[in-house]
């Protein structure tokens, strides 16, 4: 904060070195103000009960679908998640050196080094939440900071040789299932709304509303292991409607050489054949996770990427693959190079669409001459995908 200087007559003749101590004495009062935003016993103890949050209810809703995507950050945004302890933790690993970032925007509760947890910082967020990342190598906030969504808030540590955050959930004091409201697969908010309520003997129970519609169109390939279809006979898909950054077409700027379907003597085409040069970067389409990336017969080397909603791309003839199984991709990420690998005559990309496990045109979904997708709806069942008119 800046002080603007006045021309107090006091001032002007207090003696110099009074003046300078008085005004340390100030700045030591603000900084302990900001600290006490927080009670001694909130800023020592990582689960400690929220004070007024079921005041004027034993009840509260928090409804994830409404957020912007500013509004969230997975603490690790390339970090590899596991749930441990009893479904109360994930561990996030990742490289040294790496930022860890707030989920939601908050106040730093608690930031210290813990004799069991390490460094330690706890958000305490105003839709009820609070957010616990551990085992950090630094702490860069401090108690009473007022934080973003996707600001830095630490370095990531770990135990030894591993790297990794320690991170958690918590209401009331009491951590949940971090997988309530995420997709660790795809780090990904879910698409419901969290029920939250504190029962009569003082325990917290949560449940989820799952949400399906625009909210979940904006999700279209971002690849979850749930089941599109537990609550719903058919998902509904407005190409038009996903955000730029959720997808991305195979190969910039390339012409088609070989369309989907029937060629000369009879033989079938699975895919689409894709040039420009030797080498260029082979993007993945959308969201996922790679499944295969292999040589693979005559389609040379491979690479399948599950995304979500039974969908699923394969690209192949790549003179390199970039990527590995278990990987998790982004859209417009580089996953291989063009190449002439398998049976190929040319340097080309091979590219193929599947959904709940059929092949399909990728054509139906993508516009080949304008290097986009379709403006058109996908009706996605069981039984496979159909175009919406």
């Amino acid at each position: 904060m800046k002080y603007r200087r006045q021309n107090n007559p006091t001032e002007m003749n207090m003696p110099r070195n009074l003046l300078l101590l008085l005004l340390l004495v100030i700045g030591v009062g603000a900084v302990c103000a900001d600290d006490k935003k927080f009670s001694a016993a909130e800023q020592q103890q990582v689960s400690i009960a929220t004070p007024g949050l079921f005041e004027r209810s034993d009840a509260f809703r928090i409804d994830f679908s409404e957020l912007d995507e500013d509004d969230y950050s997975f603490p690790l945004p390339v970090g590899k998640a596991i749930v441990v302890r009893n479904n109360s933790e994930l561990q996030i690993t990742t490289k040294k050196g790496d930022a860890v970032k707030a989920m939601f925007e908050g106040d730093v509760r608690l930031s210290y080094k813990h004799p069991r947890m390490g460094n330690v910082i706890v958000l305490r967020h105003p839709n009820g939440l609070e957010t616990v990342y551990a085992d950090n190598a630094q702490n860069l906030v401090h108690s009473g900071d007022h934080v973003k969504a996707g600001q830095t808030i630490a370095i990531v540590g770990g135990i030894g040789q591993d790297c990794f955050c320690s991170f958690s959930v918590m209401v009331d004091g009491r951590r949940i299932n971090p997988e309530t409201l995420l997709e660790i697969h795809s780090h990904r908010l879910r698409n419901v709304t969290l029920k939250v309520h504190k029962t009569k003997e003082g325990n917290i129970k949560v449940a989820t509303i799952r949400h399906h519609g625009k909210a979940g169109a904006n999700e279209l390939m971002a690849y979850t292991d749930e089941d599109p279809f537990a609550n719903t006979n058919a998902v509904v898909i407005e190409l038009s409607q996903i955000p730029e950054g959720r997808w991305a077409y195979p190969l910039a700027g390339a012409k088609v050489i070989s369309p989907y379907g029937s060629r000369r003597g009879g033989r079938g085409h699975s895919g689409v054949d894709l040039k420009t040069k030797p080498n260029d970067d082979v993007l993945a389409a959308f969201d996922g996770v790679v499944t295969r990336s292999e040589r693979f017969a005559a389609y040379g080397n491979y690479i399948e990427i599950k995304h979500a909603n039974g969908f699923k791309t394969v690209y192949s003839h790549q003179s390199k693959n970039l990527v590995s199984v278990g990987d998790r991709v982004k859209a417009g990420q580089v996953i291989g190079l063009t190449g002439r690998t398998g049976r190929a005559t040319t340097e080309h990309l091979h590219f193929e669409l599947f959904c709940q496990g059929k092949r399909y045109d990728p054509g139906r979904i993508f516009d080949h001459a304008n290097h986009c997708l379709k403006d058109v709806k996908v009706k996605v069942t069981k039984g496979g995908l159909t175009i919406e008119k």
